[in-house]
């Protein structure tokens, strides 16, 4: 075990060269290595060292930044050099690097800049854990986005990668410090902001500056590689979201055996606010996924399953479970499965359990009034169902299905009626 925990400890070295060259055609791309002057923990001294380890602490790591090269390739211009996000914080920018940076610490920053430059309009927040988002608000200020953000799943977010829009104040840093968080990323923050935060000795505390052109990047692409463990590599653009405005969605409707079907209940200004804010969220999320959302807030995360169906019912799982966990922390301060254990040892009343159980049945886990957001079409209406048991009011969908009608029927159903739209495009992400 005392080998396990010095692991954990350790920054590895890395055979990675200082640069890379990748070449497509005629045209070349260069990269740099990326590495920091930070002090080391028990001496003090100044060590020159890039990543910590890989997605595990025996695996070798390295971060590269792009630093010359225009790629063009058909009708397509990739991101140039120069614009540089994670893979350009600087030592300045990395105001406290706590445990030396990891490589799932640079990646949950990047995918919660890949949420976040698409609710640039307001203050938002976004806390990440293992590369998906545990919980995406939005706030009239940045507090207030940290705190629905970490209330939407306080379990999941434990250890997280926080990313606020807008720069850090000290309230919202002394709600931050009364958690446990293992990275911070905003784009500046306040006086006095750092001293609060930084009492956490371990946690990574980061300026990106260019979060203030977050929403430039929205049109950008970039060359997406994926490794096959035969030393393969498979190449693709990276995706680019056509919903910039509710008039981006199409109206969901479908023709079968010569009858049209189409969505009856309308959308209105609260329906497209919650459809806009759940579709950019849903870029953001791996694949096969079906989330919910509610006034500006996630409310269940459905990731990564192999059917559809049963992605929308684990989401609704997870929505019950951090409901109760909200309700239960907030009431007398533990989380929902410490007061568990402590009523089956005698310390805590099970009456007291069982209410907060019923609150959470009785509000459906908060799901009642939310839309439900699918990366993919519903091939069946089974998944829809799983919403619309819920009490949600309006679902975001591709569409494109051969039962499109069958979903619309379900929703048109419903009582009260659910409103849908249609994307026209796929969301996923592997």
């Amino acid at each position: 075990m005392s080998d396990l925990k010095k692991m954990y400890k350790t920054i590895m070295d890395d055979h990675f060269p200082d640069e890379m060259t990748i070449t497509f055609g005629d045209q070349k791309l260069l990269y740099r290595k990326r590495a920091w002057k930070i002090a080391d923990e028990k001496t003090g001294e100044l060590i020159e060292k890039g990543l910590r380890y890989g997605e595990n602490p025996d695996q070798e790591a390295a971060l590269f930044e792009l630093v010359n090269g225009n790629l063009v390739l058909g009708d397509c211009r990739f991101i140039e050099s120069g614009n540089g996000l994670v893979s350009s914080i600087s030592e300045e920018e990395m105001i406290q690097a706590g445990k030396h940076p990891g490589k799932t610490n640079l990646t949950d920053l990047d995918n919660a800049l890949n949420i976040l430059k698409y609710l640039t309009d307001r203050p938002a927040a976004a806390i990440l854990k293992h590369n998906n988002p545990c919980g995406v608000a939005y706030g009239t200020t940045v507090a207030e986005a940290y705190g629905r953000a970490n209330m939407a799943d306080r379990i999941a977010a434990f250890g997280g990668c926080l990313v606020v829009n807008r720069a850090l104040d000290k309230l919202t840093a002394e709600m931050v410090a009364a958690n446990y968080l293992e990275v911070v990323g905003a784009p500046d923050f306040e006086e006095g902001v750092i001293d609060i935060l930084a009492k956490r000795k371990n946690l990574r505390i980061v300026r990106i500056g260019r979060i203030q052109n977050l929403e430039a990047y929205r049109s950008r692409r970039f060359i997406d590689f994926k490794c096959l463990i035969d030393g393969g590599i498979i190449v693709q653009q990276s995706p680019i979201n056509r919903i910039r405005s509710k008039e981006d969605f199409l109206p969901a409707k479908a023709v079968c055996k010569g009858t049209e079907y189409a969505i009856e209940r309308q959308p209105d200004a609260q329906d497209y606010d919650d459809m806009l804010f759940g579709w950019n969220v849903e870029q953001g999320i791996t694949s096969n996924s079906v989330i919910y959302v509610k006034d500006g807030v996630t409310v269940g995360i459905g990731t990564g399953e192999q059917d559809r169906v049963g992605v929308a019912e684990i989401a609704v799982f997870k929505a019950y479970t951090k409901y109760a966990d909200a309700i239960c922390f907030k009431t007398y301060g533990i989380p929902y499965k410490t007061f568990e254990l402590e009523a089956s040892q005698g310390k805590r009343d099970h009456a007291a359990l069982h209410k907060i159980d019923e609150q959470a049945q009785k509000d459906k886990g908060g799901l009642i009034g939310s839309t439900m957001v699918s990366d993919a079409f519903f091939p069946f209406r089974d998944g829809i169902d799983v919403g619309i048991k819920e009490g949600i009011r309006a679902v975001v969908q591709p569409g494109g299905s051969e039962r499109d009608f069958e979903v619309i029927e379900a929703c048109n159903q419903a009582t009260p009626k659910i409103t849908m739209v249609f994307t026209g495009q796929r969301a996923f992400k592997h």
